[in-house]
């Protein structure tokens, strides 16, 4: 970042890097903003390690990153003070304790025969996920409108991305990342054209044909797509994800989908873990395995092939005119997402759930966490009462 290059950083142990990480991966509940205070507190506040202004950088650069930005910050940071293998240590202890955790409950929520609580619990959490993915849509607008600019062009252009976005997520399943991606480049000819003299590079992401069958080289593709080829964070996974889970490949019911989303958001660590979920409904053990190592792998080379490059990445015009596109309609998918997450519900009550979560994360902007955890008690209470939980 700002003369990073030139900046004698204290060397800091392997060992040190692995607790410290480790820590934040263990107590991280809460998502993103959770992890970056987290990180900013240890590397910048407390012991010194980076620059307030390099950290902000990083920040800055690990959004325009497709994939998980928390997480590409996390293994920036130890990159940073370790080089090659403080990036490897450093991620690794951040992923690993969630990953444990997720895998773990996904046996329990997945098994054939849960106790009748745990089928209510995962019946009330999986009711709130649709509220959870407008909060976090609604949460993202106010900075890709700034990001658009002020005039009346660009903020009609962000609303058609937004739209078309929407209706991908909603319609079109695990091909809404060639809508995605169309966005962006849109964006880059607009601005291009717009700009005579100036020639800006198309970014050029992978956009490959799904594999037709099933089995671990399916399961690797999907995981693919959300480690690679997701914009926005990690909530734009469930639009990835849900159609090739459910319909395409079947390994799991849209009620089992609902469970997993749930899942990611109430464990520590970044919610792209869900895909570990699918991975076990898919394979048990290893198929969990095999999709978080090929989630999270595009985020290591990205930060260990682009980090010294962070600073052209943020100044180059076409990746800033490609996000400029990629955004919007990145959040309009999240936003859909939530028609085909609220059709899959099964019950009345599960309804009346929504309705709750809906008021507690929008109106009372209360946190996911919370909203969650309740969800899911009163999904265990109305088992024990005797309604219907699937």
């Amino acid at each position: 970042m700002r003369g990073a290059a030139e900046v004698v950083r204290p060397r800091v142990g392997l060992g040190t890097i692995l607790r410290e990480w480790g820590r934040i991966g263990c107590v991280g509940f809460g998502g993103p903003p959770t992890h970056i205070a987290l990180l900013r507190k240890l590397c910048v506040e407390r012991r010194g390690w980076i620059a307030a202004a390099e950290f902000e950088d990083g920040i800055a650069a690990t959004n325009l990153l497709p994939g998980p930005a928390s997480t590409q910050l996390a293994i920036f940071s130890a990159w940073r003070l370790r080089g090659l293998a403080g990036a490897l240590v450093g991620g690794l202890a951040f992923i690993v304790p969630g990953l444990v955790l997720i895998l773990a409950l996904a046996a329990l929520f997945l098994a054939g025969s849960p106790p009748l609580w745990v089928r209510g619990a995962a019946a009330g959490a999986g009711a709130a996920v649709a509220a959870v993915a407008v909060q976090a849509a609604t949460a993202l607008i106010p900075a890709s409108w700034r990001r658009a600019g002020d005039r009346r062009a660009a903020g009609v252009r962000w609303a058609c991305y937004f739209l078309a976005g929407g209706a991908a997520a909603a319609v079109v399943g695990p091909w809404m990342v060639l809508v995605l991606v169309a966005a962006g480049l849109l964006e880059v000819a607009v601005r291009t054209r717009s700009a005579p003299g100036r020639r800006a590079a198309w970014p050029v992401p992978l956009a490959v044909a799904a594999p037709a069958a099933g089995g671990m080289a399916a399961l690797a593709w999907v995981a693919f797509k959300v480690g690679a080829l997701s914009y926005g964070g990690g909530f734009v996974i469930i639009p990835l994800m849900q159609a090739d889970a459910v319909h395409t490949y079947q390994w799991m019911t849209d009620g089992q989908f609902l469970n997993a989303v749930a899942l990611g958001q109430v464990t520590p660590g970044p919610v792209v873990q869900t895909v570990a979920v699918v991975g076990y409904a898919a394979a048990g053990i290893p198929g969990g395995l095999l999709a978080a190592a090929v989630a999270f792998a595009p985020s290591f080379l990205f930060v260990i092939v682009g980090g010294p490059r962070f600073d052209r990445i943020r100044a180059h015009s076409g990746v800033q005119a490609f996000f400029t596109g990629a955004g919007p309609a990145v959040i309009g998918a999240i936003m859909g997402s939530a028609i085909p997450l609220a059709l899959a519900l099964e019950h009345l009550w599960q309804y009346g759930v929504l309705v709750g979560a809906a008021v507690w994360l929008l109106a009372a902007r209360r946190g996911v966490v919370s909203a969650l955890l309740t969800a899911g008690a009163l999904g265990a209470v109305a088992a024990l009462a005797g309604w219907s939980v699937g």
